[in-house]
């Protein structure tokens, strides 16, 4: 069996190598963001695509979306170190096989490799939720689009909006208008309210 990986941490890469290794899978190649995965696909066939929810530039999601618009039909394994139940539902809705917390469950990534070639799904969060109410600030999450996720992302880490702009390469007056955007449909009116509220819902 043959394997990427996809993500800008250097440590999460390692240890993801090291599981991969261990069990016997290939690594074809390392790559830190999704953009530059794209391209070296083109001259390989893995089995097996994992890579972080939240990258700069282009996310885990739209490295997901973009491989299945093109017929890819190997498994997608998606890491985040961020809000397990957001970005875990976000993965399935774009197309991925399995989801895999880096904080509580890294080593489950074997597991859920055995568990897509035999035809299952693997989001142990979603299944956690599957009888509980939505609450109304999840709700509120579902309602951004991947670029939104993205600036709020960004805000949370303190970069301008010029920075910001750099980052996506789009422009000031663009991520001006998705930060606002997105502080409407999350309901906070101060950079204040959108840090509390993303500290409510583990985003940073």
């Amino acid at each position: 069996m043959k394997a990427i990986i996809i993500d800008n941490h250097p440590l999460a890469r390692a240890v993801i190598r090291n599981l991969l290794e261990n069990a016997g899978v290939n690594v074809l190649f390392e790559s830190d963001n999704g953009a530059e995965a794209l391209k070296l696909m083109k001259n390989a066939q893995p089995d097996v695509v994992i890579l972080d929810a939240d990258m700069p530039r282009l996310s885990g999601i739209e490295v997901i979306v973009k491989l299945r618009k093109k017929r890819y039909i190997g498994i997608i394994i998606v890491v985040s170190a961020n809000n397990d139940l957001f970005y875990s539902q976000r993965s399935a809705d774009a197309g991925a096989n399995a989801f895999i917390s880096k904080k509580h469950c890294i080593t489950d990534i074997i597991p859920a490799i055995e568990a897509a070639q035999k035809g299952y799904s693997y989001f142990p969060f979603i299944s956690d939720e599957l009888n509980v109410k939505p609450t109304s600030e999840k709700e509120k999450l579902d309602l951004l689009s991947m670029q939104e996720i993205k600036v709020m992302r960004y805000i949370l880490e303190s970069l301008s909006t010029m920075s910001i702009a750099s980052e996506m390469r789009i422009s000031s007056k663009t991520v001006s208008t998705y930060k606002s955007r997105l502080m409407d449909k999350l309901e906070c009116k101060t950079l204040m309210d959108l840090f509390s509220f993303a500290r409510r819902n583990k985003i940073c």
